[in-house]
């Protein structure tokens, strides 16, 4: 049975997610006997050492093993997803580009389109992971009233052109879409 060609899996912290993206991209890539395809958007925030988040991404990393190749691309996401358009592609995470994109003072409205673009372009499978952020407080701060805000519209635009959208949480998935 072919995979959907676009999916997004959202959900909160620690929620599974990025094992279940990298289970589905794993399995699209055995059914087109390809290379999966990683594209990594954390990119260090500051030269102080984050142990904690350090070991974040060893995990990620461990778990992945040789199977994959990685493409960092903490803000230049819809060129790498162009540039791999024919490769089963795993992105982790949309939340981490958007703070990418923030933390720069970007264009939100043409990084947002140029992801549109990339995504309608695709040739192969792609799965899109995203933490939804609008379902804890009200961030105390304008920025991160903007993040939280910005995270909600992002969601909602992929998901509206994802034809699977799938939500996790304890670790079980809820389909929502698809």
């Amino acid at each position: 049975m072919p995979h959907p060609l676009r999916t997004l899996i959202l959900g909160g912290a620690r929620s599974g997610k990025s094992r279940h993206a990298e289970s589905l991209v794993l399995d699209a890539a055995g059914m087109a006997r390809a290379r999966p395809v990683y594209l990594a958007t954390f990119r260090p925030w500051s030269d102080a050492p984050d142990a904690e988040m350090d070991e974040r991404l060893r995990l990620h990393q461990e778990r992945r093993g040789d199977a994959w190749t990685t493409v960092e691309a903490p803000v230049g996401l819809p060129r790498a997803l162009e540039d791999h358009a024919g490769a089963p592609v795993l992105v982790d995470c949309l939340t981490l580009w958007l703070t990418n994109l923030l933390l720069d003072e970007a264009d939100l409205d043409a990084a947002f389109g140029a992801l549109d673009r990339a995504l309608a372009a695709r040739a192969a499978p792609v799965v899109l992971v995203a933490n939804e952020v609008g379902l804890g407080l009200v961030p105390e701060t304008p920025l991160g009233r903007r993040f939280r805000d910005q995270a909600g519209f992002l969601n909602q635009r992929v998901a509206a052109v994802c034809d699977r959208v799938v939500f996790i949480a304890a670790g079980l998935p809820l389909q929502l879409k698809g």
